[in-house]
């Protein structure tokens, strides 16, 4: 059993998409982040930078208990447990771990600061409204799609094979009108997010607590957790 400290996010997703993908058990431990749940002593001892998603697994290395914070190891943890998701070759594995961290160092944190600048911080009291930062975010981002559409040319996944690559992207990725990116510009990753919705586990893991996320209001940034320093 695979304990997974979790909100309905982006980051949020791949696990339980992944644990879905890989038959494995686990029981959802809400972290509100909105409310500041990231920032307890009791999260902070498993997920010390105070970011969700973490787990911990009670059957991890040699049979003892592990804790592991950051989506992507967690992804890589969970692929090599299972052997499932991560190719069958180191070649595979090179080619589906460059583009794991594509995500989690290119098209993660550029959607999200799209996200910021568009969606929240013109609902911030007095409101932000930066052109400059929301040019240079929807910009970059929608450039980094038109990477990856070129990478999914003649390919139904990201590496040929569905990957831990494909759940890491897909949560940000399925959300590009909030970053304001004209998907006809990118037909194979349109094609590539049908697919990926298309998926019975995709649809199960981005279930998970799916009643728990709103949609940004300006009472709901003001006051949350997520907008202010960390005590």
């Amino acid at each position: 059993m695979i304990d997974l400290y979790y909100w309905p996010t982006p980051n949020g997703w791949k696990i339980p998409i992944a644990l879905e993908e890989m038959g494995l058990e686990y029981t959802v431990h809400m972290i509100n982040i909105g409310k500041g749940d990231q920032f307890t002593p009791e999260f902070l001892a498993i997920s010390p930078n105070g970011k969700m998603p973490a787990i911990v697994d009670s059957d991890g290395p040699d049979g003892a208990p592990i804790s592991i914070f950051e989506s992507g190891a967690i992804l890589q943890y969970l692929a090599r447990k299972t052997g499932k998701f991560y190719g069958t070759s180191e070649r595979d594995r090179i080619e589906i771990d460059q583009w794991l961290f594509w995500q989690v160092g290119g098209l993660g944190p550029m959607a999200g600061q799209a996200h910021h600048f568009l969606v929240y911080a013109p609902k911030m009291e007095p409101p932000q409204e930066l052109p400059y930062a929301q040019d240079r975010y929807r910009t970059e981002t929608s450039r980094l799609y038109r990477v990856l559409d070129k990478q999914l040319t003649d390919k139904d996944y990201v590496t040929g094979d569905f990957s831990i690559a494909d759940i890491a992207i897909w949560g940000w990725a399925s959300l590009w009108k909030r970053q304001e990116h004209d998907l006809t510009t990118t037909p194979n990753l349109a094609a590539w997010l049908d697919r990926m919705g298309a998926r019975p586990a995709v649809q199960a893991g981005r279930a998970v607590a799916a009643e728990k996320r709103g949609d940004a209001t300006k009472d709901s940034v003001q006051k949350s957790a997520m907008f202010k320093p960390a005590t």
